[in-house]
């Protein structure tokens, strides 16, 4: 009779001054819901969002769902007001002597959903005690106002979209597409079950987690659904039978971590905290198959060269190794101490981004090395200033020798005397065309010198290059740092045949109902002239048929017309490969955060391209063969010449050296070949 008089007292107090929410306003209660990011195919990437949750209506569920809750937690939720009384007194007379309303519990549907729509008035963690009775108290009182007011329907609508159902997950809708990669409108009667079996322990029966507990759980929802006339005894040995299917990858969440963080970070700055709320839809324009793709061959690639067999012996310690002695919990870091990658991979024509890789481990460093790491291009700068050159009237075919220079500095400092990769000079002459074939840094310097820095800083701005450009001799070799993501776009102009693409990665934002929002056009600008553009994209192929990526893309198996640059920083510090195809242009990079010689011999060809030639062999397995590239009809004037010299082909001239190559009006050779000639210099026959 004492704790009957008490728990009298109680209710009537347990609301007083306003300590219980109001519920005049729950028809309008509008769930926060995470933003669905998806693939450009259509496949969700993951969600934006303290909580994932897509709000769907009690209608358009599988009728296992309500189903399932209603028989584990609540099967007379269509009979009570709010509070189920024989389940009420049941606990009272388990938990009344030891002051406590909580240790078998009576917390019906509605009651769940109040403390779950009013967390900090309902406090969960007032469980036992005095503090407990009150929060309990608080609780059922709360429920019976929503009953009085609101329909069951709409009650336990909301019920089923505000439910903890574990991983971050919240309302069935999110958790079916969580665990099974499919919608509530399509789950069965045991994923029903084991989104029932949820709500008591989130992350106790967590099936991805404690696959054996959830099993046990699971099974018990399908005997009460049993219990409650919802399925025959026959149809619950089936279910209880059926495996626990998880979807193997439902949303995506752990590929493309770098891009998709850059997508969050932009639309955050365009829609601000409404990006975690409101449940956008993102549409971007990642390609899974290309980011996988990505992000196996440079994993492979790197694993390679730290193991010290194909490419000699690595210095540094492994990534392999740095994570065995990082100890549990170590935080984030920005500058790690193993070899890092990048990847980007853009759709030519649009600026889509169709893969990005900005590490090696987005859990260790989310810092991004292919948007905000700042590093020397090296030698893939070096197509950049053969366009400036041939807009300055220097053809390819230009005759240069390979011998040393030396650069006069101000300021008494010590001559500049660049040297050759491999730290060799022939002696020998060559054309340009050549030069950029075989990446010669003494031919580059004297063109580079001959049109002045001035002239290649301009160029690069147009390229899109925009961060700082010393206007020094050096540029001339890539001294200048760049974003990764920056000299990867600048050659979709030779892609394009002198038309530069804007990276994109988003090509739609929805509000939840599908109401377009924003759509992205792509931005181009046009570059260079397309004969221009056209005889600097014939230069490139030739790196990959007879220059310095000839063995690691041509020779190693990629033999779609493609053309591409490698590139080596002083000291090894960086390697690179920048090539494209008719449809594709993609980078791969390679160093140390700290700016670390990588190796002896690290080089482009060697390091980098064999990642570049393993991702797009994968990426084209899926994607149609794109064919090569047109002449420009106009303005180029077909000239045959003698490739081992560069001058107009004579009649001596072997046929295997003759070639037919385009030039700009008053860009080509005039002069016939001296080396094939029926006279030598001096009248000699």
């Amino acid at each position: 009779m004492f704790g009957v008089v008490v728990l009298a007292v109680a209710w009537m107090r347990t609301c007083a001054n306003d300590a219980c929410p109001s519920v005049a306003g729950l028809t309008e209660f509008d769930a926060d819901q995470a933003a669905k990011v998806y693939a450009a195919d259509g496949r969700l990437i993951t969600d934006f969002g303290l909580q994932r949750r897509t709000v769907i209506g009690l209608s358009e569920m599988s009728p296992a769902i309500p189903a399932a809750f209603l028989a584990i937690e609540d099967k007379r939720f269509y009979e009570h007001n709010g509070v189920d009384y024989y389940r009420f007194f049941g606990a009272l007379k388990a938990n009344l002597l030891n002051l406590s309303l909580t240790g078998q519990g009576f917390s019906t549907i509605t009651m769940q959903l109040a403390r779950n729509l009013w967390p900090e008035d309902i406090d969960r963690r007032e469980r036992s005690g005095l503090r407990g009775i009150r929060r309990k108290l608080r609780e059922a009182k709360v429920a019976m106002a929503i009953e009085a007011r609101y329909s069951k329907d709409k009650i336990f609508e909301l019920y089923l979209n505000k439910i903890n159902l574990g991983n971050r997950a919240y309302g069935v809708e999110a958790a079916a597409q969580r665990y099974f990669g499919k919608s509530a409108r399509d789950v069965n009667v045991a994923e029903a079950a084991m989104l029932a079996a949820l709500p008591k322990a989130p992350e106790g029966y967590n099936p991805r987690r404690r696959p054996d507990r959830a099993l046990g759980r699971r099974n018990t929802v399908i005997e009460a659904m049993r219990d409650d006339g919802k399925l025959s005894a026959e149809d619950a040995e089936t279910w209880k039978g059926y495996p626990i299917a998880l979807s193997s990858r439902s949303d995506n969440s752990t590929v493309g971590e770098y891009f998709v963080e850059y997508v969050r970070q932009q639309m955050e700055a365009k829609f601000g905290s409404d990006l975690y709320t409101t449940g956008l839809r993102i549409w971007t324009t990642l390609d899974l198959n290309a980011q996988l793709a990505a992000e196996r061959a440079l994993t492979s690639q790197l694993e390679k060269i730290e193991a010290g067999n194909d490419y000699g012996r690595f210095p540094h310690q492994s990534y392999r190794e740095y994570l065995d002695q990082r100890p549990d919990g170590a935080p984030e870091v920005t500058n790690t101490p193993y070899l890092q990658g990048a990847i980007v991979v853009l759709e030519a024509r649009t600026g889509n981004i169709l893969a990005m890789v900005g590490g090696r481990d987005f859990a260790d460093s989310k810092y991004n090395r292919a948007v905000q790491s700042l590093r020397q291009p090296g030698s893939t700068f070096k197509p950049i200033l053969y366009s400036a050159a041939l807009e300055a009237g220097i053809p390819l075919e230009r005759i240069e020798r390979d011998d040393p220079i030396s650069v006069p500095m101000p300021d008494g400092q010590p001559n500049w005397e660049p040297q050759n990769y491999d730290g060799k000079f022939t002696g020998e002459p060559m054309t340009l065309r050549e030069a950029l074939w075989k990446s010669t840094n003494s031919v580059a310097v004297k063109i580079g010198l001959e049109i002045g820095p001035n002239a290649i800083v301009e160029e690069a701005r147009k390229f899109g290059i925009m961060t700082r450009l010393p206007a020094v001799p050096s540029i001339t070799l890539g001294s200048a740092e760049v974003h990764p993501i920056d000299i990867v776009s600048a050659y979709s102009v030779f892609a394009n045949l002198g038309t530069r693409v804007e990276p994109n990665a988003v090509l739609k934002v929805e509000d939840r109902n599908g109401k377009l929002l924003w759509e992205s056009e792509p931005i181009t600008r046009r570059v260079l002239d397309e004969p221009i553009a056209y005889l600097i994209n014939q230069g490139l192929r030739g790196v990959v048929t007879n220059g310095t990526a000839n063995a690691s893309v041509w020779r190693a198996g990629f033999q779609i017309p493609s053309g591409g640059k490698t590139g080596t920083t002083n000291d090894y510090n960086d390697v690179w490969y920048i090539g494209f195809t008719n449809d594709l242009v993609a980078g791969v990079w390679m160093g140390f955060d700290r700016n670390t010689r990588i190796m002896s011999n690290a080089q482009g060809g060697r390091l980098a391209a064999p990642a570049y030639t393993q991702m797009m062999l994968e990426i084209y397995q899926r994607r149609r063969t794109p064919g090569g590239w047109k002449e420009p009809a106009q303005m180029l004037v077909p000239v045959e010449i003698d490739r081992s010299t560069g001058f107009r082909a004579t009649p001596f001239c072997p046929a295997d050296m003759r070639e037919v190559r385009y030039f700009p009006p008053g860009g080509e050779p005039r002069e016939f070949c001296p080396l094939h000639s029926p006279f030598r210099a001096g009248g000699e026959p």
